[in-house]
């Protein structure tokens, strides 16, 4: 069975990591990056360090506006699919590189295969979730994290859903017991276990508005513990900007971590605050306490018994959510027990399609 797998930003890295390594075991995957996060800290070190093989295509579309960006993603795939000429087209959660898959292998009558399917915020502002409907409208096999995005798709009428878990689950499950205690950049930092806070900051809805970026700097002031804050790429120049990680501060910026540094700065925190859907569920499984600087959540179940708190950029409400104490009650495992790829795997091979359908395909 051929496989081609699209993929373009740091979350679909750390997953495909683990699906490939299960995939490729029983299939031929090919491998598309699209070059949506290009930055070497955001891409390459990811491949490196999760010992993922080099993508058999890169793209090198590089950033742009959701138009110009997506456009140009389906420009480069379709040709590549014409030539490969897939069983399936593999896609994961809801960035543009998964809607230019999905679209470009719709396009082409390629069966689709969605990773992550069935999740909603209900909030059409944000890009993701334009990307998160489409892709499940145009999907052949939708693997839903849970018995919720299931019931969701349900009721759009999509039948037929597998419910698997999470993909991210099962690569924390395998990292943890490799960590060693402490982590360099806390040691750098002179910070000590759980007396410290990780804030990461990536979404448009928050960096390309400057009002709001600004509240949410000045509910970060007002914790009254350090915060550390690996910046990505976006929001950098706003941040520095802000005075951001000056010495002496209580705000300490460093680049972006990879997979394993960035878990273990996560394990040791007293509180995670983000705007990213895969660390509020990794600080969920990792029982430490979030705030999501959003109004809306798609892991909804990470609200349970108060793991997670929506602040958005009210700098009161982020205050209170990051010193309010730790749950008393252990987060369930809502998003699987860490054995999503095997399920994906063996699913996607049992439901293939017959070499001649897919040979008319490309008729």
């Amino acid at each position: 069975m051929n496989v081609v797998t699209v993929i373009g930003a740091r979350p679909q890295f750390i997953k495909a990591a683990v699906m490939s390594a299960h995939l490729r075991t029983r299939a031929r995957e090919i491998t598309v990056h699209t070059g949506q996060h290009y930055d070497a800290q955001m891409s390459q070190v990811f491949f490196d360090e999760l010992a993922m093989p080099e993508p058999d295509y890169h793209l090198g579309v590089g950033s742009g506006g959701h138009g110009e960006q997506t456009g140009e993603m389906l420009k480069r795939l379709e040709p590549i699919l014409q030539q490969e000429r897939p069983d399936m087209v593999l896609v994961y959660g809801d960035t543009n590189s998964t809607l230019a898959g999905a679209l470009a292998a719709s396009k082409l009558q390629i069966p689709i295969a969605h990773i992550e399917a069935g999740l909603r915020s209900f909030d059409r502002s944000m890009p993701e979730e334009i990307n998160r409907v489409v892709t499940d409208h145009l999907s052949t096999l939708h693997f839903a994290p849970n018995q919720r995005a299931k019931a969701q798709l349900e009721s759009e009428g999509i039948q037929g859903a597998d419910v698997t878990g999470d993909l991210m689950i099962d690569l924390l499950r395998l990292t943890l017991p490799t960590l060693r205690a402490g982590n360099t950049v806390i040691s750098n930092l002179r910070l000590l276990p759980k007396e410290y806070a990780v804030v990461t900051i990536h979404r448009a809805s928050n960096t390309d508005d400057e009002a709001r970026f600004s509240r949410i700097v000045k509910g970060l002031r007002a914790i009254g513990i350090p915060v550390v804050f690996p910046v990505h790429p976006r929001s950098r120049g706003l941040a520095e900007r802000y005075g951001l990680g000056i010495p002496n501060g209580t705000i300490h910026m460093c680049a972006p971590l990879s997979y394993r540094g960035m878990l273990s700065v996560m394990r040791d925190a007293k509180v995670i605050l983000t705007d990213s859907g895969g660390i509020q569920k990794e600080a969920h499984a990792l029982a430490v306490p979030c705030v999501t600087l959003r109004e809306t959540t798609e892991w909804t179940e990470t609200l349970i018994n108060g793991w997670n708190v929506l602040a958005g950029d009210d700098p009161a409400a982020i205050r209170a959510a990051a010193l309010r104490p730790s749950p008393s009650v252990p987060p369930a495992p809502y998003f699987g027990q860490g054995y999503a790829a095997q399920q994906i795997g063996d699913i996607v091979l049992r439901r293939r399609p017959s070499a001649r359908a897919a040979q008319e395909l490309f008729v």
